[in-house]
Order: C-alpha cells, then structure tokens, then sequence
C-alpha cells in the first residue's frame, strides 16, 4: 500500500525488502531467499498496480551470514547479488540502490565496484543508498567536537567520491582506511 499511496500522491516510492546477514547461511542461501523475497514483493507491487518506472528497489546484497564460515570474493558477491536480479525484478524499474547491510564501508563499495564492471547486460543503474557505510567513518572523525568538523567534512568526501566511482565501475581502493575497513555488523 506504501507504494500505491506514494504513487497517487506524485511521489516515487522506495521499495526496501531486507535480508539480513544475521546467521550462518552461505552466499547461495541467500541467493535463494532473496529471489523468492523479491518474487514475492514484485508480485505484491503488480498486486497494487505500481508504476514500475516511478520507483526504485533498495534491496540487500546477496551476502552470506556474518557467521558464515566460508569467505568469498567482492566479485562473488557481485556476481550472485547481479544474476539475482533479472530473475525476478521487471526492467521497468529504473534503479537499484543497494543497502550496505552491516558490511564494512570498503567492503560495501568494493562490492559495488564490482557489480558495476561486471560485462552483463542489465537495464537498471546500480548504485548505492548506505547509512552506516557511508557515515561511521565520518561520525568517528568527528567525534562530536565542533574542531573535527572540517576532518569529518573531508573523510565524508572521500567516502562519498568512492562510493561515486564504484557507482561506474572505477573504484581503485584508494580510499581504504583502517575505519573504511572496520565491520559495522552489529
């Protein structure tokens, strides 16, 4: 109903079904649940006859279970999150923005990078929408004193431009840092 009330009042709707890394399933695992997580909220958006092309899919990555004992690659999290998505999301919705989900903020935009040099053909932008991903770093630098504020404005900027880059695909990693690197599991 979100979704449908957004759209009757001019507004495009965020649509974020979540799986979390609590656990410790393996990437295929979660492979499977998302699919039939997001089959499941497609099937409720057509339900509500939502306008595809005016809103955006804020979903998880594809990620094993925090416990998960196996480790796997950046772009073994690319290739499973990506070849997730045709089998269930129609290409009328413009873009993906994925959620960082409790990984790292280097962890987070690798795997983005990743997802967007992957050479397959997919008809949606994949981009990011991170909290803590995107601010811990910022919020430790700052450390609520007025005198960090220009650090904090700075490592903000650094995040953001590599998020930015990993947006195209062209993310070197040079924004590691001991705080990017940090897990934000919790």
């Amino acid at each position: 109903a979100y979704g449908a009330i957004s759209q009757a009042n001019g507004l495009a709707p965020i649509i974020e079904p979540e799986i979390l890394t609590d656990g410790s399933h393996d990437l295929e695992t979660c492979m499977a649940v998302t699919q039939k997580v997001q089959a499941a909220v497609v099937k409720a958006l057509h339900e509500h006859h939502i306008l595809f092309e005016g809103m955006l899919l804020k979903p998880n990555m594809v990620l094993p279970g925090a416990e998960c004992s196996k480790k796997y690659t950046n772009q073994q999290i690319a290739e499973a999150t990506v070849s997730t998505l045709p089998r269930t999301l129609p290409s009328a919705v413009p873009g993906v923005c994925f959620l960082s989900g409790g990984q790292g903020e280097e962890e987070a935009t690798n795997n983005l990078n990743e997802m967007n040099k992957l050479e397959v053909g997919r008809p949606w932008s994949l981009t990011f929408s991170y909290g803590r991903a995107l601010q811990a770093s910022v919020i430790k630098a700052w450390d609520g004193k007025a005198e960090n504020v220009a650090k904090a404005q700075e490592v903000f900027y650094v995040r953001a431009r590599a998020n930015g880059l990993a947006n195209l695909g062209k993310y070197t990693g040079d924004a590691a840092t001991d705080a990017a690197n940090a897990s934000l599991y919790e």
